[in-house]
């Protein structure tokens, strides 16, 4: 597959008039549909948006790359567009952003096109290439220069990937002739192989010059991995230097740094904003930086390596000395909390989702029994039903506190993080407990590795599998039965007597809270924070699901700001231009599927306006939610749900109230639209 298999001539604008970011996203939304990539519109360029607040794709150097990898992409593809004027795109050198490429990448099925967006990426680190471009007068003419140019990147990949073999085949040898060795081989057969073998290394990898390594990752994979990747290695040939550069991206893990380049080079460059295999560079100079310090600064990493003022790598999964790393990577220590939150978070929800909306299913096929101490399992399909779905709820805790931990201590803290969080529940701490289990492990397990740093090499391989398991464990046992769980569960006790004695008027103020949160940010934070509320609210004392007023008033709370959106657009045409009121079904579809990001479009082009709306719509459905005593056992599914919802067609009434309040008040806050 080639650049030019996915970019199209109906999807490029050499001319193209944008005011702001929003309007550049919009256009350049509006060439990839014209190219027929795109299954949901709408979708995409809220996922596209969602991208750029994750931080900007405006990469410097006048170029910007958004991107996003999603169910709304029905095939890959590219569009792209020149500003000659220049608009601001929030660029991490915060200059204008002139070239633009918006990439489209499904969410499954296969991933050949990453290897062509890869090599766009490194392309576009090309000066000439991107002058070139920028001189262009016509599509075909843009397409023609970007078809030579990939045609010499790919003979250029194609010879690193041959001395890639030839160092791996010639590593092979050494590892054999080595075998041979330690096996009796006949000395001068032994000697001879080994003597061919450092030939082939030796001309293979050792030049003279110093020598470099580095690893690049971004989330997606998709764009900021190989530029960092490719500016690494343009600013080292520059210098005279030797660099070679593993990529993770989405395409999977590229030019891998073998043991023998890592002992050969003078220091690592980590210029990561994922989690990539770290333990292979303990006992090297190591510097850890965001992949956009890759894209921006090669320069002066190279020169931070080459004068040995990268620190030693403890062997740790982030730099030894914690808010050194933060300070390094312009995070605070707050921020790394949050990641390592939302890390056990994302891998939590999985187990909540699945298993609630199958205890949510097994009610309803069970309606008969509906009133029943049986009710739920009362036919062998309600049974089946609830049992694994309970069996995956839960697992809910457990993995919540492994992820953390191992988003902090990385693999050796995932048992002691897991099962910190089977004794959470156990011992009446819960969801609290399994955060604290989470951090706990995670840190334990870092101090551990320090305080056994000291340790003969000979054991070095003890632990692993010994030592990091056995007293991580140990240690993890003490700490949550006789420190954490006896405080935490008189805690959880206290609160769930607290919210059971809550008035309805202070439950209404509890809903409306947690609505409005849901409206507040769509996705970041504040948002999380209260669905992560709701999903704990779900687990009952001993792990199982139980109906929660909490969830209902979450998610009610995340469903009004895209109905309220769609029933303004139906309402107040005037208010939005015809590309935004062709977005009203989706919006609809989204918002009673409980997917609060089809707001996002509309909030990233109008803040003030819709942001507030649709925080006050979602506060009034929250409150109104419990002043009807509505309560979901279920922590998604939305409209799917409603079935197995208490009072749900009072629910279905909060629903459409706030939705209501929220169209009116964005309705008549909202200035007319100009097409």
């Amino acid at each position: 597959m080639r650049i030019t298999d996915l970019l199209k001539p109906q999807s490029i604008d050499l001319n193209a008039v944008v005011a702001d970011k929003p309007a550049a996203v919009e256009r350049l939304v509006d060439l990839m549909e014209a190219g027929g990539n795109l299954a949901d519109k709408a979708l995409y360029k809220a996922r596209v948006l969602a991208r750029e607040a994750e931080g900007s794709t405006g990469i410097g150097e006048g170029i910007a790359i958004p991107h996003a990898k999603t169910e709304a992409v029905k095939a890959p593809g590219l569009a792209s567009m020149i500003v000659r004027a220049g608009v601001d795109y929030e660029s991490l050198d915060e200059e204008p952003a002139f070239l633009f490429f918006l990439i489209a990448a499904p969410a499954g099925g296969e991933n050949v096109h990453l290897e062509v967006l890869s090599r766009l990426s490194r392309m576009l680190m090309d000066d000439e290439f991107h002058e070139a471009l920028m001189n262009a007068k016509t599509p075909e003419e843009y397409l023609r220069i970007i078809d030579e140019a990939e045609k010499i990147q790919i003979e250029q990949e194609e010879a690193e990937a041959e001395e890639e073999r030839r160092q791996a085949e010639a590593e092979q040898a050494a590892a054999a002739a080595e075998k041979a060795i330690g096996a009796g081989e006949d000395a001068g057969t032994a000697s001879a192989g080994a003597a061919r073998v450092a030939t082939a290394v030796g001309a293979a990898a050792d030049s003279g010059k110093p020598f470099v390594a580095a690893v690049t990752a971004c989330p997606t994979g998709i764009a900021h991995t190989y530029m960092a990747a490719e500016a690494l290695e343009r600013k080292a040939a520059a210098m005279g230097i030797d660099i070679k550069v593993e990529t993770n991206g989405s395409g999977g893990v590229k030019n891998t740094l073998t043991a023998a380049d890592i002992e050969r080079a003078a220091g690592i460059i980590v210029a990561c904003d994922k989690n990539v295999p770290v333990q292979r560079f303990a006992g090297k100079k190591v510097l850890f930086v965001k992949v956009s310090a890759g894209i921006k600064e090669p320069e002066n990493l190279i020169n931070t390596i080459l004068k040995g003022e990268a620190p030693v790598f403890s062997g740790e999964g982030a730099p030894s000395d914690e808010p050194a790393a933060a300070a390094a990577e312009g995070e605070s220590v707050g921020r790394q909390i949050y990641k390592h939150l939302m890390n056990g978070v994302s891998h939590m929800l999985p187990f909540v989702i699945g298993g609630g909306i199958l205890i949510a299913l097994a009610f309803l096929f069970d309606m008969g029994n509906a009133g029943t101490a049986n009710f739920g399992s009362g036919t062998p399909l309600a049974a089946f039903l609830k049992n694994i779905g309970g069996l995956s709820f839960s697992m809910m805790m457990p993995i919540l506190a492994g992820y953390i931990a191992m988003s902090i201590g990385e693999r050796p803290a995932l048992m002691p993080g897991v099962v910190g969080g089977f004794l959470a529940v156990n011992g009446g701490s819960g969801f609290f407990g399994a955060l604290f289990a989470g951090f706990i492990a995670g840190y334990l397990v870092n101090w551990l590795k320090k305080v056994l740093s000291g340790l003969p090499q000979a054991l070095e391989g003890t632990k692993p599998v010994l030592l990091y398991p056995v007293l991580g464990l140990l240690l993890m046992g003490i700490i949550m039965t006789y420190i954490i769980n006896p405080p935490t569960a008189m805690f959880n006790k206290w609160l769930a007597g607290v919210l059971a004695g809550m008035s309805s008027s202070s439950k209404v103020i509890l809903g409306f809270i947690l609505g409005g949160m849901m409206s507040i940010d769509f996705g970041g934070p504040i948002n999380k924070a209260a669905y992560v509320f709701g999903t704990a609210s779900l687990a009952g004392a001993s792990g199982q699901a139980v109906s929660s007023g909490i969830m209902a008033s979450v998610m009610i709370g995340g469903m009004v700001p895209p109905i309220a959106i769609a029933l303004c657009t139906l309402l107040f045409k005037k208010k939005f231009t015809k590309q935004e009121r062709s977005s009203c079904v989706t919006n609809f579809i989204m918002g009673f599927s409980f997917i609060t990001e089809g707001a996002i479009p509309f909030a990233a082009s109008d803040p003030l306006h819709v942001i507030p709306a649709c925080a006050i719509g979602s506060a009034v459905a929250g409150a109104l939610s419990m002043l009807f005593n509505c309560t979901v056992p279920a922590p998604h599914g939305g409209l799917f749900v409603f079935g197995v919802v208490t009072n749900w067609p009072m629910y279905f009434v909060a629903l459409l109230i706030g939705a209501l309040v929220a169209c009116f008040v964005l309705g008549f806050t909202r200035k007319d639209a100009v097409e």
